[in-house]
């Protein structure tokens, strides 16, 4: 920080409710030889008087931002809440600078306080910004015993949070509702999500979620089972599914191309592997599509890319994937795109299940190499007073790296 601060002309400041007392020597002697200080108009009022000039910022966010650039070269000061670089605004601004533009000065963050309200090993919980994010990314982190932190919007959403773990099964939650963390307008009450009444909750507002409940919890493991997810049939069901997974072999932060996606379940459980990984599903069908992003979004995955179309038409531009999946829309041309298309090292799994299918993908595995899986399976089921195995239609899944 000592190398780059003579060179930085922004300087971002964590701020906390408790305005110029919780202020470091470091942001109190960057503010006093500022030329501009801007932030969010409650920052703003928490300010110590400043005697240069101060602007709020607007919004949209992105608008602050091009305002911020105009200023490039003197000494400005933005002002953000607690830790910048913690569900902040921090990351937002200084993508667009080198490194020797700016320096960060934080302050505590809402979690941290939180967890030093309520006693909690933040290691262990799940921290979350819901400010501006549908409540549903709460889901794969719901289960009896597990703790959570989320920031909201307003008091507003502090009821439709409890309303949402009600509905999930979790309704006996205890919620710790935390407002204005650190600041003389610091309240802290406790009450279970099913008799959450009041409504005289202030900005800004955190919850503390201590899950209690019998809901369904969303399993870890690759290959969840079918319910999960609404489909018209079209859908690789969860053995299979779970040994595609394991093919595709999801590492942190990849991205897939899930080709042919139907309910969208491949490119869900890719995502929900690991928060940094990413996933473009493209159908054919828009109502499936929509299905593909209405799944996603109720198991906490919403940053699913769904494009409508027909591969090979359709490949994402620009995008280069780490692995691919093709459930459906299975051709030569579509393989011949592929490998005109894709980098050596992606990693490709290819599911058939009809015989002019499967003679296409025994012919590229013998010129391509890779493996080759058959899969059978079969089902118990009534065969008069007894059992008796059904069997499924057999997949044959190619899986290669280029």
């Amino acid at each position: 920080m000592a190398d780059t601060a003579p060179e930085a002309w922004l300087t971002i400041i964590g701020i906390g409710e408790d305005g110029p007392d919780g202020l470091s020597a470091a942001s109190r002697a960057a503010l006093a030889r500022a030329e501009l200080v801007m932030g969010p108009a409650r920052h703003l009022s928490l300010l110590p008087a400043i005697t240069c000039p101060a602007t709020e910022w607007p919004v949209p966010f992105a608008d602050g931002i091009t305002l911020l650039m105009q200023h490039r070269g003197q000494r400005v000061v933005m002002l953000a809440s607690g830790d910048p670089f913690w569900f902040g605004a921090g990351s937002s601004v200084t993508r667009q600078l080198d490194p020797g533009e700016w320096v960060a000065i934080p302050a505590p963050s809402t979690f941290t306080l939180a967890a030093a309200r309520l006693g909690w090993p933040l290691q262990d919980v799940a921290c979350l910004g819901l400010h501006a994010a549908p409540l549903e990314r709460l889901k794969p982190h719901l289960a009896s015993g597990q703790r959570i932190v989320a920031l909201l919007r307003d008091g507003e959403a502090v009821g439709a949070l409890a309303d949402y773990l009600t509905g999930q099964g979790f309704g006996p939650s205890v919620l710790h509702v935390m407002e204005a963390l650190g600041g003389p307008r610091e309240r802290v009450r406790r009450v279970t999500a099913e008799a959450l009444t009041f409504t005289d909750i202030a900005h800004p507002v955190a919850v503390g979620i201590d899950c209690v409940g019998h809901g369904d919890g969303l399993p870890q493991a690759a290959g969840r089972p079918d319910h999960w997810f609404a489909s018209d049939g079209q859908l690789t069901k969860r053995p299979v599914r779970a040994l595609t997974l394991s093919a595709l072999a999801p590492c942190v932060g990849e991205l897939l191309w899930d080709i042919g996606a139907g309910s969208g379940s491949i490119g869900i459980e890719w995502l929900l592997a690991h928060p940094a990984n990413r996933a473009c599903a493209m159908e054919a069908d828009p109502v499936r599509a929509d299905r593909a992003r209405a799944n996603a979004a109720a198991l906490g995955v919403d940053r699913l890319q769904v494009v409508i179309g027909r591969a090979p038409d359709t490949l994402p531009p620009g995008l280069v994937p780490d692995a691919v999946f093709i459930g459906g829309g299975l051709s030569e041309a579509l393989l011949d795109a592929l490998w005109a298309r894709l980098p050596a090292g992606t990693r490709l799994v290819a599911n058939a299940v009809t015989l002019e299918s499967e003679a296409l993908l025994a012919r590229w595995h013998g010129q391509k190499g890779g493996s080759l899986l058959r899969i059978e399976l079969a089902d118990a089921a009534p065969l008069g007073n007894r059992h008796g195995w059904r069997a499924r239609y057999p997949v044959v899944q190619w899986s290669v790296t280029l």
